[in-house]
Formats: structure tokens, sequence, C-alpha cells
């Protein structure tokens, strides 16, 4: 039976004293409180949680730092930040291959034919949620379009330029025809099946990023469907079964091996890893996993 919350608001200074009488080492409670002002108690207790010997009555291990669950803040934020930056890069990525194919198959408003959907009573939804990003957009690009041209809506080339990625990955779902689906993924050396997967789950990731949400140690209840035979050798490199960020990095280092060649984000990652001296298990990470062949600079 539920009971009643009675718990009262506390200071600062009261909540530093609890994590004090609970065994954690404040070397600074000035800091320490400027840090519970500006990032707000419940927010670090995910990061301090891992720091407890007794989760039952919150005592801390023995020697455990306030500045180690704050240093595991840090990492998380720079983390997600770099997480959305590969992101946006396959986003844009993903939008302008499906704008590309579809209007080569099927026509520079097939976003608007019904006929090309697995069920249309999705479709109708989808294209409803795009009209009303359309509306919504201030690009002046979008309102030449709409003033100029009779159609319902502008060209799947500018139309795809103000979706989310999630109506994206939604589109890409309902998209019946096998070999617009298959051109699609095809550029990124995927299955339509995978590709689709991929797109879901990384919403789920996106959006978790952009809710300031903690990803480090996350068991995700959207994972990705992994690849088995192509591209031949990424199949290898993903932890089957893994519910942790390990496969999403994976899935992004791929993406970001294909859209910007050249790129640093692999070095970026792995120097953030080592900078704040990282459990990489609570991620999901496979032993010896920079050792692998998609954690290699020079690629295959």
């Amino acid at each position: 039976m539920k009971r009643p919350f009675n718990k009262p608001a506390t200071t600062y200074a009261e909540q530093i004293a609890q994590l004090q009488a609970r065994g954690l080492v404040i070397a600074d409670p000035v800091a320490a409180a400027h840090y519970l002002q500006h990032i707000n108690y419940y927010r670090l207790g995910a990061y301090w949680l891992p720091l407890e010997a007794d989760h039952a009555t919150h005592r801390f291990r023995s020697g455990a730092r306030f500045e180690d669950a704050l240093d595991l803040y840090i990492f998380d934020r720079e983390l997600r930040l770099l997480v959305l930056d590969a992101i946006e890069r396959f986003e844009v990525s993903a939008r302008a291959q499906w704008a590309h194919q579809m209007a080569h198959a099927h026509g520079p408003h097939s976003h608007l034919d019904a006929s090309l959907a697995r069920k249309p009573g999705h479709w109708q939804t989808n294209l409803d949620k795009l009209a009303t990003e359309v509306r919504r957009s201030d690009e002046a690009f979008i309102s030449h379009l709409m003033q100029t041209y009779a159609e319902a809506l502008p060209p799947i080339w500018a139309v795809c330029e103000v979706m989310s990625l999630g109506l994206l990955s939604r589109w890409y779902g309902n998209l019946k025809p096998g070999a617009t689906r298959r051109a699609v993924a095809g550029v990124y050396g995927l299955d339509e099946r995978v590709l689709e997967s991929w797109l879901h789950h990384l919403t789920f990731i996106r959006n978790t990023c952009a809710h300031h949400s903690r990803l480090w140690n996350r068991d995700f209840t959207i994972t990705a469907e992994l690849p088995r035979s192509k591209p031949a050798h990424l199949a290898s490199e993903f932890v089957s079964g893994s519910r942790k960020l390990y496969n999403t990095l994976v899935m992004l280092l791929h993406f970001m091996d294909i859209i910007a060649p050249g790129h640093h984000w692999r070095q970026r990652l792995k120097q953030l890893i080592h900078h704040h001296t990282i459990n990489t298990v609570a991620m999901g990470f496979p032993a010896g996993w920079d050792t692998r062949v998609i954690w290699q600079e020079a690629r295959p």
C-alpha cells in the first residue's frame, strides 16, 4: 500500500551534512554546495550511487569522494555532447539519402503518395506531423516554396530539412518499396531491417541526450538489431545481447567512418574515457575493446 510522501525539503548545508554522515568525503563543502545548487542533489545522486557500499542504507564505500561523483557527472555530460555530435552528422546524412532516393525513384513529392506506405494510417499520421513541422519552420526556403507552388508541401528535398530524426525513422520504417529502402540502407552498407532498427534506437539515444538524461551506465529499453552478414567486418564488433552504450558507440563509429572520412570522433571518445579514467565495463565495453578493428585509426 502506498504511503504519503512526508520528507521535507533540505538546504544545501543539510544535504552536505547528510552525505558526510553516510561516509562521503567532501573536501570542499563550499564548492560542493555550489554544485548542488546548480546541478541538483537528485541528478548528482545517480553518479554517487556507484560509490555506495550499501544502497539500502546509502552508506558509502571507504574513501568515496564527492569529487569522484562530480567527475563522473562531468564525463557523462561530455559523453552526451560527443554522442549528439555523431548523431547530428548521421541525421543530416540520413535525411539527405531518404530525400534523394525517394525523389529519384518516386518523384519530388513522393512523401505525398500514400501508396508508398506499408500502413496508410501511419503514413497519414506522419504526413500530419510533417505538415506541422513545415508550418512551424521559419526557414526562408520553406516560406518561399509554400508561397510559390501549389502542392500541399514543398518537395521532399526541402521538407527533409525540417524533419526530426524520430519522424524520419517512422517514415523509413513505414516505407513499402523494398528497392528504395535498400538504396538508402546500401549507402551505409547495411541491411534495410538493420537500418530501420538503428534509426529507431538512435532516435531514443538522441532524445536521452537532448533531455540531459544519464547515458553512461544506462540499460536501454530500446536496443538495435545487430548486423549478421553485412557489412562483413562489422558483425563481430558488437556485444551480443547487451543493452549498454557500447553497441551504440560502435554504430556511430561505423556511420562516422562513412559520412566523415578523416574524422576525429574516435580519438575524442578514447581521450574522454582515458582522461576521466572511466570503468568502461559499466558501459558494456568488452575486455580488450581498444584492440578491436573498429577502434583503430587506420580502417581497412
